[in-house]
């Protein structure tokens, strides 16, 4: 199914986010920081208690410098809606009226839809202590409510933006799933690779003795190999596997990594290495028997 954008060549402005009374300059810093982050740039403030512009805003937003530098500043909610087409009103109860109320995945969609058409859309939150009065809301066309825990209803205003920000770009992802960047693309192992780190555990765990009581191997191989094959490893799984098994082989507690390999490993170092002398020629000489 194409996304909303394919419905006008136009670009999509997103909607409009409009704070009614709001009181600290912080939160407004913390909305604008939140419409940032998905997307958004149209900030308009209905009477803000502290006056604007505010450093404490500015501070807030986190370098959302766009954002607060287009804020505009309304005297009543008319005049800052004025030039919408369609409104939606958040709120965490419920209301007197006709309005329909939409969560906020389907809000998201109704305003991807509405935007690529081409409409101008709002959405407005209230004041931090209660919200938005019910003249306010029925300013709005359609109402949007989040699905919180009934108990403890109440939205700090920048979470409540956040979360409508969200809904907003997802919405317009072909695929609502995507992320910025994903894990590494490991190949599957080959029951052959998984054999093989079978027979690699299987034989370190034999030499250290960790089958006892011998009789009860078969039924102690087993739980090994159910637990190994539920995970479905990836290749290179296996071998970080196989590497830490083979460093099982080598050293102990007794001799650690730090001091070198252990002695057996450096007498069969120095077999190979004199074997190899030998067959070049480059060994000291070997004393043959007298003929006499």
């Amino acid at each position: 199914m194409p996304s909303p954008e394919h419905l006008s060549n136009s670009p999509v402005v997103g909607p409009v986010i409009v704070l009614v009374e709001p009181q600290l300059g912080e939160n407004i810093g913390m909305v604008a920081r939140a419409m940032a982050n998905f997307g958004l740039s149209e900030l308009r403030l209905v009477n803000p208690r502290d006056g604007w512009p505010s450093e404490k805003a500015r501070a807030a937003a986190s370098k959302a410098d766009h954002v607060i530098d287009a804020v505009r500043v309304f005297d009543d909610l008319p005049a800052a809606i004025a030039d919408l087409n369609f409104v939606f009103a958040t709120t965490a109860r419920a209301r007197d009226g006709f309005k329909k109320v939409a969560g906020p995945v389907e809000a998201g969609r109704a305003l991807r839809a509405r935007c690529a058409a081409g409409q101008r859309t709002g959405i407005l939150f209230g004041r931090e202590r209660f919200g938005l009065n019910n003249d306010e809301v029925g300013m709005a066309d359609e109402i949007v409510t989040f699905p919180v825990d009934p108990g403890f209803a109440s939205l700090n205003i920048a979470q409540a933006v956040l979360l409508m920000s969200y809904e907003w770009m997802k919405s317009g992802l072909e695929d609502e799933t995507r992320t910025n960047f994903s894990g590494p693309d490991m190949p599957p192992a080959t029951k052959a690779e998984l054999f093989g780190l079978f027979s690699h555990l299987e034989a370190a765990l034999e030499a250290r003795g960790y089958f006892r009581p011998a009789q009860k191997k078969p039924k102690m191989v087993d739980n090994l190999r159910s637990v190994l094959t539920r995970a479905g490893f990836a290749a290179p799984e296996l071998r970080v596997l196989r590497g830490v098994i083979a460093s099982l082989d080598y050293f102990s507690p007794k001799e650690p990594r730090g001091v070198g390999y252990p002695e057996r490993k450096a007498r069969a170092d120095r077999d190979l290495h004199a074997a190899s002398d030998d067959e070049a020629g480059t060994g000291q000489e070997r004393k043959e028997p007298d003929d006499g």
